[in-house]
Parts: structure tokens; C-alpha cells; sequence
């Protein structure tokens, strides 16, 4: 049986996220959730009595923080193209969720530009589902990059870092 909070939560991340439709089966209950445009329900078998109405499950109730810089999802064309042709390794994303450059927001970023770098170093968290994920480096090199803004929302296999390895 899936609990409230945990709907709230994925309700969120396919908010958030290019997804349009999730479905998944735990110990015989069945949760779907779909994007509008598409035959939008939340489906399982739960107990009406005890949640509240769909309306407010449906209706996200948080805030983005306050320090969190706007969203920049464009990158220019050229610069790209340019480091690709180095071939740079690229550090991606194991998941959906959110990118933070540092443990917490007092501290001060994990890697830049110029860091240097082996296979254990930590080099970001992504955060996904309230879970706080290390992310190290898997090369040993430079960071010549960083593709992504602290806070930003990134999807799975996204580049998060161009790495000069050694």
C-alpha cells in the first residue's frame, strides 16, 4: 500500500520532470500518474476515509527556497560543441532529482571549475525523493566544467560536469 506522502513526493518529481506517466506496482496495490493532457488520475486501492480528497493530493504544496537562483536550462550551442571535441568525460546524472554543488547552502561547493579530481572524489548530491545521493567523479582528472546551477532540477544521464582526464 502506498502511503500519502510518498504519492505527494512522486506527484512532485513527474511534476518537475519530462515524464508524462508513471506507473508502478507494490504488494498488490497499483499507483498510475499521469500529466494533464493525457487521462489524468492517481489510482489505488486505498481507504477514502482515512486521505484526504484527491484535489489536495493533486496540488503541490510546497515552495521553491528562496535562495535558489533562477533556472538557466539553455547552454550555448558553440561552447558545447567546442569542449566536445576534446573529448571531455562527462559526468552525468544516475537519476532525476534535484543538483546541489554543496553539502548545505552555508557551505562552500564540492569541486569548480580548475578542481582537481580522482574516481572516490565527491563531486555533487542529487537529491531525489527527500534522499541525499553523493555523486563522485568516477575519473581522475580536471573539472574543466560545471553544466548545471545549484538547485536546478536535472533528468537521468544528464552531463552534469566536463572532466580532462588524465
Amino acid at each position: 500500500m502506498f502511503k500519502l506522502n510518498e504519492i505527494k513526493e512522486l506527484i512532485k518529481l513527474i511534476d518537475e520532470t519530462s515524464v508524462q506517466e508513471l506507473e508502478i506496482e507494490n504488494e498488490g496495490s497499483k499507483l498510475t500518474i499521469r500529466k494533464p493532457g493525457m487521462t489524468e488520475f492517481v489510482q489505488a486501492p486505498v481507504n477514502v476515509s482515512t486521505y484526504p480528497p484527491a484535489a489536495q493530493i493533486m496540488q503541490p504544496n510546497y515552495a521553491p527556497p528562496a535562495s535558489t537562483p533562477a533556472v538557466n536550462q539553455a547552454q550555448p550551442v558553440q561552447e558545447t560543441s567546442d569542449k566536445a571535441e576534446l573529448n571531455l568525460h562527462k559526468i552525468v546524472s544516475p537519476m532525476v532529482g534535484t543538483f546541489y554543488a554543496s553539502p548545505s547552502p552555508e557551505s562552500a561547493a564540492y569541486v569548480s571549475s580548475g578542481s582537481k579530481v580522482t574516481e572516490k572524489t565527491t563531486v555533487c548530491i542529487v537529491e531525489a525523493m527527500k534522499l541525499m545521493n553523493e555523486i563522485e567523479a568516477d575519473v581522475k582528472g580536471e573539472i574543466v566544467e560545471v553544466l548545471v546551477q545549484n538547485g536546478q532540477l536535472v533528468e537521468y544521464g544528464q552531463p552534469l560536469f566536463l572532466v580532462k582526464s588524465e
